[in-house]
């Protein structure tokens, strides 16, 4: 990951964990995929998508999670879960980071099944 995939990354756990959530792992690779953030909030566990964008110029960060990142995620979200004994209520969100200086945009709830 470059630099600047990885002050994203830090600026998206650092908003986060202001909100409440509890930042468990970052960057969760296996054969099917990367996960940029897992984190809890209360007994949810939450499998976020960090996208940061420059410039709106050529679509913004939502419009770069295509359909086939989302299931990559999903794939990798199932095999983190098959290392645990039970699976707890999950969800997948999105921080999207706009621009200089950083606007961030929190979607919870962004995709899944």
């Amino acid at each position: 990951m470059n630099r600047r995939g990885e002050a994203a990354e830090s600026l998206a756990a650092a908003f986060l964990q202001a909100r409440g959530l509890t930042v468990t792992e970052r960057n969760y690779r296996c054969r099917f995929g990367e996960i940029d953030i897992v984190a809890r909030d209360g007994a949810t566990l939450v499998f976020v998508e960090v996208r940061r964008r420059k410039s709106d110029a050529f679509g913004g960060p939502a419009e770069s999670i295509t359909a086939a990142k989302r299931a990559k995620i999903i794939r990798a979200a199932r095999h983190y879960l098959s290392r645990r004994r039970s699976a707890p209520p999950c969800r997948f969100d999105a921080v999207l980071i706009h621009g200089e200086p950083p606007r961030i945009e929190w979607i919870r709830n962004a995709f899944g099944e």
